[in-house]
């Protein structure tokens, strides 16, 4: 993971390009405002590292809480088989 900065935004506004150049060398740039974090820059690998991660979340369901078409569906599924 790469490491993080962290940068009021009116100095990250007035030297983007210093904090450019570091979110290319790796770091994370943690912007703040009154003191806390209200987003972030980095750069384009870091982002499509993100990318991934959010690719492979995994939504969790209660059982309990399923409507019985989704039931029905999870019951008929075949191994292997993609979803139509």
């Amino acid at each position: 993971m790469a490491t993080a900065v962290r940068v009021p935004a009116t100095v990250f506004s007035r030297s983007f390009a210093r904090y450019q150049d570091e979110a290319m060398a790796g770091t994370v740039i943690e912007v703040t405002s009154h003191g806390r974090v209200i987003g972030g820059y980095l750069s384009a690998s870091e982002l499509e590292h993100y990318r991934s991660l959010k690719r492979r979340e995994r939504e969790v369901l209660v059982v309990g809480e399923l409507d019985d078409e989704t039931i029905s569906d999870i019951e008929n599924a075949k191994y292997g088989v993609a979803p139509k």
